[in-house]
């Protein structure tokens, strides 16, 4: 074990060491090449800073309004006729927006049902099946400017509710 957190913790440090000394071996400008995509990172973030702000807000007018809890309790009768937990509804939602505010669903669901239970074993797995397709659409695309999804959206959307009969499918097996 002490190996393994010596590998951990030396990874990071060997990696730029070998970077740098391999620029250095092929008679490459390193300090320039590594302010080049710095700046060309700035300018990156800069151009995708308002998609991130309007995603932000959506999510937090999304939660604050009480959208999700109406939508969770309309589609608690059907849900629970395909043997999906309602209280799941919300947390899938939101993770294809944003994460961290699927995170935060998720944290709220612990307090209620329990980490071990059903549920919270089913959110759990689901946030790792499951991608921040509009978060991740509108980031990669803008920043490369696609402007003809295709197939896109309704591959992304097919694959997330593959990724959620998977997570209740799994914490079902547990």
């Amino acid at each position: 074990m002490r190996v393994l957190m010596f590998l951990s913790d030396a990874l990071i440090p060997i990696l730029v060491f070998y970077i740098v000394g391999f620029g250095i071996l092929m008679k490459k400008n390193v300090y320039d090449d590594f302010l080049k995509g710095a700046k060309e990172g700035i300018q990156t973030v800069v151009g995708i800073l308002p998609t991130l702000v309007g995603l932000m807000v959506a999510v937090g007018i999304l939660r604050a309004s009480g959208l999700l809890d109406f939508i969770s309790t309309t589609c608690m009768g059907w849900t629970k006729h395909i043997g999906i937990p309602s209280e799941l509804i919300p947390i899938a939602i939101v993770k294809m927006f944003s994460s961290s505010a699927a995170t935060g669903l998720l944290v709220d669901l612990y307090k209620e049902a329990g980490c071990d239970s059903f549920v919270g074993m089913a959110a759990s797995v689901m946030l790792s099946c499951t991608e921040t397709i509009f978060y991740t659409m509108s980031i990669y695309f803008m920043s490369v400017k696609v402007r003809k999804t295709g197939f896109t959206l309704p591959g992304a959307l097919f694959a997330t509710l593959a990724g959620i009969a998977a997570s209740i499918f799994l914490a079902g097996r547990v």
